[in-house]
């Protein structure tokens, strides 16, 4: 019996993981802006990784479904979870924009027209969809972070305890490496997003066969 319910609910098993892994590699790397020196660097990082986690969970949950929607609907799992977790940075004395959630609902959005405009084409999901979703989230998520109130005032005001010394806030160096973090986020997220959700799709797939064993 037990084996026969963990088969009929390994999608949601495998929904819950990913939206909580999402939430953690937030909380990990959320409050990139305020390693200052390293914010341009920690961006590219960011955006590649939340790119790549929202797309495998969302084209995973969206053909799960078959129900364009589906997507945003997870995306508004993640961003519940993540603004739940906000509240243990608050309780610890930090102010509640220390972490700042990524903005996933607009491209979870351009995921679930993709799917619902090539009347549920898998693989137009997978191309367009997954290129949409890596070339977008950095984009509105640059957006996301001007709203956020004098980072290097915060930064200094509110250093983390754990951060070890050559991570300590100090004045951005603005271009050293790279000028456009957005743009190099966005090239690199839209090309790993591609095979993230085709990995997506695949793991459906296998657990669909998994189910029926």
């Amino acid at each position: 019996i037990l084996m026969v319910w963990l088969r009929r609910t390994t999608h949601y098993l495998f929904i819950v993981v990913v939206a909580v892994n999402s939430t953690l590699l937030t909380i990990n790397a959320g409050d990139y802006i305020f390693y200052t020196d390293w914010a341009w660097t920690s961006f590219v990082v960011f955006s590649i990784s939340q790119s790549t986690m929202l797309v495998v969970g969302a084209i995973y949950y969206m053909l799960f479904t078959g129900v364009p929607g589906t997507a945003t609907y997870y995306a508004t799992i993640m961003t519940i979870y993540t603004w739940v977790a906000k509240g243990a940075w608050f309780a610890l004395g930090y102010p509640y924009d220390f972490v700042v959630t990524p903005v996933w609902i607009p491209s979870a959005m351009l995921l679930d027209l993709t799917y619902w405009a090539t009347r549920r084409n898998k693989h137009a999901a997978i191309i367009i969809g997954g290129t949409l979703v890596g070339l977008s989230l950095p984009i509105f998520n640059m957006i996301n972070l001007l709203l956020v109130r004098d980072p290097l005032e915060m930064a200094f005001k509110y250093p983390r305890p754990t951060l070890p010394p050559y991570m300590t806030p100090i004045e951005p160096q603005v271009g050293k490496f790279y000028n456009s973090p957005v743009a190099l986020g966005s090239g690199a997220a839209a090309v790993l997003s591609v095979p993230i959700a085709a990995l997506g799709a695949k793991l459906n797939t296998w657990t669909y066969r998994w189910m029926a064993a």
